[in-house]
């Protein structure tokens, strides 16, 4: 026995506190369901219809396509946006081309062949890089023509219909913001797409949507959405000084009064991570930035004139991600659990108390479930992905982790992008090669020693068990979890950066 039965105590404790955190966090899920089942058939949103304005009469729009080093996308992405069905007399293009390698010869070469077949569009290219995406945005919005501001990221295609859809909402002139959802045109490439298309279904249809329709304050996604510039200008500008400038501005804008409208039903095809470390530096920049938007704001909020339960739901929006702290601690603790003795049950008591934890899967199970089933035929068989979505996302813990704490210490960092492949053109079941060479995560080298305490516990945990001097079949069984979490993650990591420099 390597701990005295207090300092078994005391780690079942520690290990409780953690999971009942992750239960708060996790059962929140339950609010967020309750409010998408009132209001995911309410549609009493105001718009004018385009259809009776004469076309010479409808708004000025600027669309602002913010890239860096992407050549997989960017002329798709240029191209798509001059498809747009808008009068070219009320359309401006701004292309914000920050890029250092051949990405600005591709976009330099599209902006002067659409210049010539009529269309207002120009190209923006800095050599500092100031402000990464917010201060690309920042700069190019004050020679900005449009009354309204679209933006999309490199990786995403407009669809036609994409101002027609969104552009009419703005008839109520507190509207500051439209979002829509995002779509994936790759979501079939591999299981990891696949199980990341689970998490942002998930966050769309279910919290975007709830959120929206129940009065509570929602976020643009950095992309697929319509800025009113007015709203922009009023809150602020964009800011640097967090990672996630897009969550810190929509915050900022609705704390000023403006409204925001979220449209479940128009769709913005965008193209997921198909490469495990582009999914790691994407979901590292979206945790560590809001956890500075939420150092940043959250005192801003608790004294704001909004209502204590919409005050409540902004905290729960803004912190979420200081989950991934309680998740690693809860893994390590659980592993540690399973080097004590349980000889006369001394631990059966904690151990019956820890049963009703089983509702944080539940939670999430039908969180996802609904969302799935909502916009997906086949979601049945996608929701047999569930745990490995779970597992995956206990694999990129670590990685998380860190993020949070390195937002919360404000320890300062480049905003990274996310290089894509490019699927608009290419079959889905071949092999795909980048350009870019993938570096390796120092992280991975700390998932290695994690997955190797993980099965040591795991093997001294299975012995107590044999040997009848525990009982904690459960924690073996969330080990196993946890030891194929990360070494999904870890092998995928390694193999990718391996094939990307062969």
């Amino acid at each position: 026995m390597l701990l005295s039965f207090d300092g078994g105590l005391l780690l079942f404790y520690a290990y409780l506190f953690c999971m009942f955190v992750l239960f708060v966090f996790s059962t929140h899920n339950f609010v967020m369901i309750y409010y998408f089942l009132k209001h995911r058939h309410k549609n009493n949103l105001e718009k004018f219809d385009l259809e009776k304005v004469p076309t010479q009469n409808w708004p000025r729009v600027t669309v602002q396509l913010p890239i860096f080093n992407e050549q997989n996308v960017a002329e798709r992405l240029i191209l798509s946006t001059s498809n747009l069905s808008w009068p070219k007399d009320r359309l401006e293009i701004q292309v914000l081309d920050d890029s250092t390698d051949d990405t600005l010869k591709l976009t330099s070469a599209v902006v002067d062949r659409l210049s010539k077949e009529g269309f207002c569009v120009r190209m923006f290219h800095r050599t500092n890089r100031t402000g990464y995406k917010a201060g690309a945005l920042r700069e190019a919005l004050e020679s900005a023509s449009g009354e309204y501001v679209a933006i999309f990221d490199a990786d995403f295609i407009p669809d036609k219909d994409f101002l027609k859809n969104t552009i009419p909402y703005f008839a109520n002139p507190k509207i500051g913001m439209v979002q829509t959802r995002w779509g994936h045109l790759n979501e079939d490439y591999s299981i990891l797409t696949q199980t990341q298309s689970i998490g942002l279904n998930g966050h769309f249809v279910i919290q975007q949507l709830a959120r929206n329709r129940a009065g509570f304050l929602i976020n643009f996604n950095g992309t697929g959405g319509v800025w009113k510039k007015d709203c922009i200008h009023d809150a602020g500008n964009w800011h640097d000084d967090t990672l996630t400038e897009d969550l810190d501005l929509s915050y900022r804008a609705q704390l000023k009064g403006w409204n925001f409208v979220f449209l479940n039903d128009v769709v913005s095809p965008g193209e997921l991570p198909a490469e495990i470390n582009a999914l790691k530096s994407q979901q590292f920049r979206w945790t560590k930035g809001s956890v500075e938007t939420a150092k940043k704001l959250v005192p801003k909020i608790l004294k704001s004139e909004l209502s204590l339960w919409v005050k409540i739901q902004s905290l729960f929006h803004l912190t979420a991600n200081f989950s991934y702290i309680f998740v690693v601690a809860s893994c390590l603790l659980n592993s540690s659990v399973l080097f004590l003795h349980n000889e006369n049950g001394r631990f059966n008591i904690i151990m019956d108390i820890m049963m009703v934890f089983v509702l944080t899967i539940i939670g999430l199970f039908i969180f996802y479930f609904y969302s799935e089933k909502m916009i997906n035929p086949n979601w049945k068989k996608r929701m047999l992905l569930f745990p490995i979505f779970m597992m995956g996302s206990i694999g990129l813990s670590l990685s998380n982790a860190k993020a949070v704490l390195e937002g919360f210490f404000n320890i300062k960092s480049a905003f990274i992008r996310t290089p894509k492949l490019g699927f608009l053109h290419r079959d889905l079941n071949k092999q795909h090669h980048t350009k870019y060479v993938i570096k390796i995560d120092k992280l991975v080298f700390l998932e290695l020693l994690m997955i190797l305490y993980v099965v040591w516990s795991s093997y001294v945990g299975i012995h107590n068990y044999m040997t009848a001097k525990s009982n904690f079949i459960g924690m073996i069984f969330f080990n196993f979890w946890t030891l194929i979490g990360f070494s999904m993650v870890t092998f995928l990591s390694l193999k990718h950066v391996y094939q990307s420099r062969n």
